[in-house]
């Protein structure tokens, strides 16, 4: 978790795809990247992700999912980001806000024989909220800027679904976590784990990208 994530042609959103595609890096990312800004977003393309840009002003840019490497690392865990070589830098220093309508996660099980198996899939949101707001890490590759979204031990309510999910905030909590000056611990008190769920398929998730 989390593998899959939709943005919706909405009012809310909408003004951050725009502006993010107004950035000079979405046309840099065009060359050799898919582009989203509605739709399922999955881990390799560029999409929306707030952040502070150069002069510490909260900024709309594109950045693509996933931190170079074989696998992909597409998740870190809160638990362990601060210590981490691959993460520590960036959750101190370079936390991001992923803005999305929901997260998609893929119901994990074991069979009579012990078997791990993949179920359905589902369509989450946090239920206080009318957007789900996935707190992440980003850094610079090639001068690019690549993020991972952060994941936690999941609400009561989605156990049966997986054993993971993302950092979810309240809106108005964006600025704080994405402030260098602002102690990510502390806010995570405030994560969202009351979850709204729907069934919406069977489809499988893709192979070769690292979970976290």
């Amino acid at each position: 978790m989390c593998g899959r994530y939709y943005i919706e042609d909405s009012p809310e959103l909408q003004p951050l795809a725009e502006a993010m595609n107004r950035s000079p890096l979405a046309d840099i990312f065009r060359q050799t990247t898919a582009v989203l800004s509605q739709g399922e977003i999955s881990p390799g393309a560029a999409a929306p992700v707030i952040a502070l840009n150069r002069s510490g002003r909260r900024t709309v840019f594109p950045m693509k999912w996933g931190f170079g490497g074989k696998p992909l690392l597409i998740n870190a865990r809160t638990e362990t980001a601060a210590f981490r070589p691959a993460f520590r830098d960036s959750w101190r220093s370079r936390r991001c806000v992923v803005p999305a309508s929901w997260y998609f996660e893929w119901e994990h099980f074991r069979t009579a024989d012990g078997k791990r198996r993949t179920g359905g899939k589902y369509k989450l949101r946090p239920m206080e909220d009318s957007q789900a707001w996935l707190c992440g890490l980003y850094r610079m590759e090639e001068g690019l800027p690549h993020f991972v979204i952060l994941t936690r031990e999941p609400g009561e309510g989605i156990r049966f679904i997986h054993d993971r999910m993302p950092l979810m905030l309240p809106e108005r909590r964006i600025d704080e976590w994405i402030s260098p000056e602002a102690d990510p611990v502390a806010l995570m008190r405030e994560a969202r784990t009351d979850i709204l769920f729907e069934r919406v398929s069977a489809k499988e998730p893709a192979e070769g990208t690292e979970r976290r």
